[in-house]
């Protein structure tokens, strides 16, 4: 089960360099590729609005 962006994203970009397998996309609130994330966790453990997390 991948990672999920909730609507408290601020669209930062913190997240985006932390992610080994580039699964994350920009846009007004980023978006996670399921099929890309491996769920390693580096992206909700550097959100500084706790926007991401596993459903």
């Amino acid at each position: 089960m991948a990672y999920v962006i909730s609507n408290d994203c601020v669209a930062c970009g913190t997240c985006i360099d932390e992610c080994p397998v580039e699964a994350i996309s920009e846009g007004s609130i980023y978006s996670i590729n399921p099929d890309a994330c491996t769920e390693c966790g580096s992206c909700a453990a550097v959100c500084p609005t706790e926007s991401i997390s596993l459903p």
